[in-house]
């Protein structure tokens, strides 16, 4: 079993980084039809990562995963067959129309925005001939093993970024508000804005709130129970996120990864041991750390249980905290703790109402930083750095270096010499040179010199981890010729790897099993007549068509998520609430169990409807 980690790339330049950083596959959008609709690229660039990619032996995936109307499902293929030919090893879909088209052998990935959160699902996913499944963002470990059980599919999983505060593949808020569909790439982000909430009688409870934002997920500190419930691909989000993001993630999970991969940290699920699913080791000249890049402050979800999740102060990264205001001059402020500063760092702190403020260090001395204006702001007050000048250089320019290991061998040819170089994955390959046998007279020296020669692989992909000298330096061979003969090798190796790092293909075999339910609604998110006629063959037989194409949003749910802002709020209709003085002491308001809540962002009103059965939350329109 290979344990994969999956990292974003926003281009080209990112998805290098990516794999310099560690990262044993990258997820990518394509020229058109990705779910991030600001992260495209072109068919060049994805073949040159690709090369890039298959020389460390990771894969690349490609995003095609929003939903079609008719009129775009053939330039839809036709871009699918050109990322096949360049070598792309797999695509992630949302729109089931795609499988009733003439697809080439490449292997599929169900998209998160698939909705993958049952059991049943997933199993008919991998009946109608998808390879992989990403999971929903809200499966705990406890369903992570029940679906393992109940499917041979690889599972990937996210362990880090931001969060949907909805069921992705579920949320119309976007498309209801301004014609931008999460579901086509092109979500507004709806949920990290600022609501007003109000009781059924219009009484005002909370003013200008972020009540739908959510924290960052993290989860690092369950890897090992992911990795012990059957989870093999850890996907890390942030195709829009910047340049020292991707790095330090990327760093920092496959530290993570690799520690289970040396066998320290024991799991039950595997008969065998685990491997790693590409090639080469990382060193960095930095320590990662997720808390110093951008974040809103972390959580992990719902994979143990139900907690705390949201970010009412502030839908921007709050950072790392470093310490508490401990006195307060005129002009400066004294804060306690041991990271160091820097001119330039941006701090923030809650201020008393909840919500977040911040200022940048304009001087430093010692623990007593200059702000670039004066905070009101109290002693005892917390401290977060959300822009870290320090880290953020570290992270400039090159940051990472990844080698894969080879072996030597320089040997006398009839001609001339022959180098056989051997990688850490047992791919061999031959380069020979013409020229003379001289003898040597001094053996050892001269044996000595061709090893430290044939050593120099500088800004290769390679390093030497044993170089056996046949010869036993007994010809002379100038260092030149060393040389020349080292680099033609590494080159050959170069080329014989990403040649024949061919994805696998991957026919569909689609076994026709009948869809869980006859009956489908708008959240099936069925919006061309190829998707109607996949789920007609299906046994379906009652489709409605979606918003995106419908756009009749009376009595539909716009969002449909596992996040409760009644639990949130410490007033859960179950009675799991948060004891009364800590509801108290974060000022947060009671809520009577018979109150309607409404939310109100601008002119625009929704009402909050609770499933306390499945445990669910749906947001409506409130006109």
């Amino acid at each position: 079993m290979k344990l994969e980690l999956l990292s974003p790339a926003k281009n080209l330049e990112f998805g290098r980084e990516a794999i310099n950083h560690g990262a044993d596959a990258l997820y990518i959008g394509a020229p058109t039809f990705g779910a991030r609709a600001a992260a495209t690229n072109t068919l060049e660039d994805i073949e040159a990562l690709v090369q890039y990619a298959h020389l460390y032996g990771s894969k690349v995936f490609v995003t095609v995963n929003t939903l079609l109307f008719d009129n775009e499902i053939d330039d839809a293929v036709k871009m699918i067959h050109q990322l096949y030919n360049i070598g792309v090893d797999a695509l992630l879909i949302q729109d089931m129309g795609l499988l009733e088209c003439d697809l080439p052998p490449i292997e599929l990935h169900a998209s998160t925005q698939c909705h993958n959160a049952s059991v049943e699902r997933i199993k008919f996913l991998e009946q109608a001939g998808l390879r992989r499944v990403v999971l929903a963002r809200e499966t705990s470990l406890e369903q992570m093993h029940e679906i393992r059980q109940a499917t041979k599919m690889d599972l990937e999983a996210f362990v880090h970024g931001a969060l949907c505060v909805s069921y992705s593949g579920q949320c119309y808020m976007s498309q209801y508000l301004n014609s931008r569909s999460g579901n086509r790439g092109c979500c507004s982000q709806p949920c990290r804005s600022t609501y007003d909430l109000y009781n059924g009688d219009g009484k005002l409870l909370i003013k200008e709130r972020h009540l739908l934002s959510l924290r960052d997920f993290n989860a690092s500190q369950q890897l090992h129970s992911m990795i012990d419930a059957g989870i093999t691909s850890f996907k890390i989000e942030g195709r829009l996120k910047d340049l020292s993001y991707v790095k330090n993630i990327t760093a920092y999970y496959r530290q993570l990864l690799d520690n289970f991969l040396n066998g320290n940290f024991p799991l039950s699920t595997f008969h065998f041991p685990p491997s790693k699913s590409s090639s080469g080791s990382c060193t960095y000249t930095f320590t990662p750390d997720p808390e110093r890049t951008f974040n809103r402050g972390y959580t992990d979800y719902f994979l143990r249980e139900r907690q705390p999740m949201a970010s009412f102060a502030t839908q921007k990264s709050i950072g790392k905290k470093i310490g508490e205001v401990t006195s307060i001059g005129s002009y400066t402020l004294i804060i306690s703790g041991t990271e160091p500063f820097a001119n330039g760092d941006g701090l923030c702190y809650l201020d008393a109402d909840g919500k977040m403020q911040g200022f940048l260090v304009n001087d430093v001395q010692g623990r007593t930083v200059t702000p670039n204006h004066m905070p009101d702001i109290k002693v005892g007050t917390a401290i977060w750095r959300n822009n870290d000048q320090a880290f953020e250089k570290q992270l400039q320019g090159r940051t990472a270096e990844r080698k894969i290991g080879v072996e030597m061998l320089f040997c006398v040819s009839r001609r001339g010499f022959s180098l056989d170089i051997k990688d850490e994955d047992g791919v061999s390959v031959v380069q020979h040179m013409a020229a003379e046998h001289a003898e040597s007279n001094k053996p050892l020296h001269n044996s000595n010199n061709i090893v430290k020669q044939l050593s120099k692989l500088g800004n290769t992909p390679f390093v030497a981890t044993k170089i056996n000298d046949v010869t036993e330096g007994r010809y002379f061979i100038t260092a030149g010729t060393l040389n020349e003969l080292r680099r033609k090798a590494v080159e050959l190796l170069k080329e014989y790897r990403i040649k024949h790092f061919h994805p696998e293909d991957r026919v569909r075999h689609d076994q026709n099993q009948p869809y869980p339910t006859a009956e489908l609604d708008y959240r099936a998110n069925v919006i061309n007549d190829k998707a109607e006629s996949f789920y007609k063959h299906h046994g379906v037989n009652e489709i409605e068509r979606g918003l995106e194409q419908t756009e009749d949003y009376d009595d539909k749910a716009l969002m449909t998520t596992k996040y409760c802002l009644r639990y949130e709020l410490g007033c859960c209709l179950q009675g799991k609430n948060e004891k009364e003085e800590r509801r108290k002491e974060k000022k947060l308001p009671f809520i009577a169990p018979t109150d309607t809540l409404i939310l109100r962002n601008n002119d625009r009103r929704f009402r909050l409807d609770f499933d306390c059965r499945q445990c669910l939350m749906h947001i409506y329109s409130a006109k």
